[in-house]
């Protein structure tokens, strides 16, 4: 018997504006217009008015033309989205209309969902190897390509939930600084073996730069160190996401996919690659995107080195709840309740549990077979619920026995990377 949902926000479908003055559908000039009038004659001020505009909330599909107009914004400068769960959950494959957009610097002309063009674009490869090569991105559109479809997920995601103890700096996600992508490109070991590429044997890690530039013109340029054992065999220079060109947005025309890792590493406008003895000691490698090795009291502040710090590489293994949402109100008696799990494909999730009695009692989902390795594991469970408040746990393991923590605060950092703890909502059964 399915869930009869009572009362749940109208979170699917947006209903048209009944008003016939939808400011956010309005550029400055013509806000102002049409208000200023009626301002004046209500003794409101010019500073008010800018105020109030200022104040306005920001449409996402302004800012990223085409872009969901349910996405939130966290940041208009670099175009920052967040895809609620409730638009996450209708796709197996998330559309590039509500993929989330993580951005820490900017590329004039990328905020678009248009591709930028192949020509003329090319790559370096160069540091620890016999010669430097350059290749084209229409060399790579000749190439061998290999499909992947994995978790895109930035690493602060979940990051607003390190606040039930110590809030951490950086934008405040929620779950949806995530999607479901399936890429197309060419295998990185195949590139440098087209490219005839011959590296030393003190080369032991990748650092990918791309092509976008700091914020402020003394900032550090972004660039990120990956181990390059554990990727030359799985990373790719993709070309296509979601069977057509890379929108400029997320990446394109080129950009460095590897499956498993998190969203950060996976470097945007790829531009030129080090072979390299070392880790970069790049602002963004360290002390950004690290947590602390062993815990630490949440509100500590040490500083991060090599030594007492890891970097956001492998994704944590994780599950979220899809259905029911927070503060749902469902029928009493069967409750179907759903989500997805993931790690980092190393291995395989090897179960789901929910618990409906804060962890006293757990119960074994039913999973599904992921398109790959590194892809969504959808699961769902049945469970008979008796009216009032409820909380609702979900919990993965993985085959290496890797689990998610009750408390994920376990974790806590001041930059609030990887969050991972048992997924928790609460509903009420009526």
């Amino acid at each position: 018997m399915p869930t009869k949902y009572l009362r749940s926000p109208n979170r699917d479908h947006q209903s048209p504006s009944t008003s016939a003055l939808d400011a956010a559908s309005l550029d400055r000039r013509a806000f102002v217009k049409l208000v200023g009038t009626a301002a004046i004659g209500w003794g409101v001020s010019p500073v008010h008015l800018r105020a109030a505009w200022a104040q306005r909330p920001i449409d996402p599909s302004r800012l990223i033309p085409g872009k969901d107009r349910r996405l939130i914004v966290h940041n208009s400068k670099t175009g920052v989205l967040e895809t609620p769960v409730e638009l996450l959950r209708q796709h197996r494959v998330t559309p590039k209309e509500t993929l989330f957009v993580r951005n820490n610097q900017f590329l004039p002309g990328s905020l678009t969902l248009d591709p930028l063009p192949l020509d003329n674009w090319t790559i370096e490869i160069m540091g620890l190897v016999k010669a430097p090569r350059i290749i084209s991105a229409t060399e790579l559109a000749q190439m061998e390509q290999t499909d992947v479809e994995m978790v895109l997920q930035c690493s602060g995601n979940g990051r607003s939930y390190y606040a039930r103890t110590v809030k951490t700096r950086g934008t405040q996600w929620k779950k949806g600084g995530m999607g479901n992508v399936r890429w197309r490109g060419v295998l990185l070991k195949t590139v440098f073996e087209r490219a005839e590429v011959t590296i030393h044997p003190s080369a032991r890690f990748l650092t990918a730069e791309g092509k976008d530039a700091p914020l402020v013109p003394t900032a550090p340029d972004f660039e990120h160190s990956v181990p390059l054992h554990d990727v030359i065999d799985k990373a790719i220079l993709a070309l296509e996401m979601n069977g057509e060109p890379i929108p400029a947005v997320h990446g394109g025309p080129v950009r460095l996919i590897i499956p498993g890792y998190y969203g950060t590493m996976n470097i945007k406008w790829l531009h030129r690659l080090r072979l390299e003895a070392h880790e970069t000691f790049n602002h963004h490698q360290i002390p950004r995107y690290r947590t602390y090795i062993r815990p630490v009291k949440p509100g500590t502040r040490l500083k991060r080195t090599f030594e007492n710090t890891a970097p956001n590489w492998h994704q944590r293994v994780k599950s979220i709840i899809w259905s029911p949402l927070e503060d749902d109100v469902v029928a009493a008696g069967p409750v179907t309740i759903s989500g997805v799990a993931w790690n980092d494909g190393m291995v395989e999730i090897e179960a789901v549990y929910v618990s409906t009695d804060r962890g006293r009692t757990w119960q074994r989902a039913r999973l599904q077979v992921p398109a790959s390795r590194y892809a969504w594991y959808p699961w769902t469970i049945t469970v008979p619920l008796r009216p009032g408040q409820h909380e609702i746990w979900s919990r993965a393991i993985d085959a290496l026995g890797r689990s998610q923590p009750l408390d994920g605060s376990i974790h806590w950092n001041p930059s609030g990377y990887e969050w991972y703890g048992v997924d928790k909502i609460r509903i009420t059964v009526s």
